[in-house]
């Protein structure tokens, strides 16, 4: 078997696949305006496979007389049956489900009516998960390595083996956290890509057709047919363009936040660390003959400043969410440290 023959199977079996999953979509959103559009996505995706039934024929080929969806296929297509499209979200975009965008959170602005405005409101947004993400880091360290503390001195009044299983946490959670979180975007970096490299041999392929689906996703938000139309037109003028777009669009994809593993393993090990290293600094140097007292006033200090941090993505106000934090975090460290007291008195 060539190479192209075997890319054109490859081919007709995605797009039959997809076909298959639009029409599971648009029978779990009849009645909806939703349904027109996942129904036309699917008469799409037959029609795609149409052309590669073509250059399969022209390879010498044969064409499956049947199309046989496979195990994950079926799965994701049962279970859209039996729950919302939008709560799948995840599995039908990773399964190349375009439209999937249809289901974020409504926007409070109007759709783009220029080929410039498109992608502009992803601009930006990076800086504020990025941030969210490293207080969450810093409240984790923070939070793990008070009540490990708390706990091993509840045990012993040996400020030396305090300082020694602090400094053990602080590394091994540090580490935890940098190894699982480089995984963790490593995996999804590479799913991304391999979704927008589909999408790109696609665009190669059958631009007009993809063209036409765009519009057709335009159209579903609300823009006129024909300004969607001339919209996707325009936009399909740049190669490079109408894929950022397709990957935004059709995939809900963002190709600027794919993300860099090893930078997002240092800035979680950086972020863990930097919450650990507040209830242990006094046994590093000690303030005063009480390092276990300063511990504690330290780290009461931080757990509100990091919950009056929070409350700015959650909505709430600064002294709730402070205090809300304080809360937990007083009541982990209150527990851990009586049952090491208990653990050090029973095997004294």
């Amino acid at each position: 078997m060539t190479d192209r023959l075997a890319n054109a199977l490859a081919g007709w079996q995605e797009e039959k696949r997809s076909a298959y999953l639009y029409r599971a979509v648009a029978a779990a959103e009849t009645g909806t305006p939703r349904q027109s559009l996942f129904d036309e996505l699917a008469r799409a995706a037959e029609a795609q496979a149409g052309i590669w039934a073509g250059v399969i024929e022209a390879e010498g080929g044969r064409v499956p007389r049947r199309f046989r969806p496979g195990l994950r296929a079926g799965l994701v297509a049962g279970l859209t049956r039996h729950f919302s499209p939008r709560s799948l979200r995840p599995l039908l975009s990773a399964m190349k489900v375009r439209g999937m965008s249809l289901y974020s959170a409504p926007m409070p602005h109007r759709m783009p009516l220029k080929v410039e405005e498109v992608g502009r409101r992803h601009q930006g947004s990076g800086a504020g998960n990025t941030l969210r993400a490293a207080v969450f880091g810093v409240n984790d360290g923070l939070v793990s390595n008070a009540a490990l503390i708390l706990g091993v001195a509840g045990a012993t009044a040996d400020n030396a083996v305090v300082l020694l299983t602090g400094s053990a946490g602080l590394l091994a959670g540090a580490l935890s956290m940098a190894a699982g979180e480089y995984i963790s975007v490593r995996s999804q970096r590479e799913m991304f890509e391999y979704q927008i490299g589909l999408e790109r041999e696609e665009l190669e392929q059958y631009p007009a057709e993809e063209a036409a689906e765009l519009a057709l996703i335009y159209a579903a938000k609300g823009i006129p047919k024909d300004e969607a139309e001339s919209l996707s037109r325009r936009l399909f003028a740049d190669p490079e363009r109408a894929l950022d777009t397709l990957a935004r669009e059709e995939l809900g994809l963002n190709p600027d936040e794919l993300g860099a593993p090893g930078k997002a393993a240092i800035a979680s090990f950086l972020a863990f660390a930097a919450g650990a290293i507040i209830p242990l600094f006094p046994f590093v140097l000690p303030l005063g003959g009480k390092p276990l007292a300063v511990s504690i006033a330290l780290t009461c200090i931080a757990l509100f400043s990091v919950g009056a941090t929070l409350s700015l993505f959650i909505g709430r106000r600064a002294i709730r969410g402070g205090l809300r934090m304080l809360a937990i975090g007083s009541a982990a460290g209150a527990a851990t440290y009586f049952i090491g007291n208990a653990l050090g008195v029973a095997l004294g």
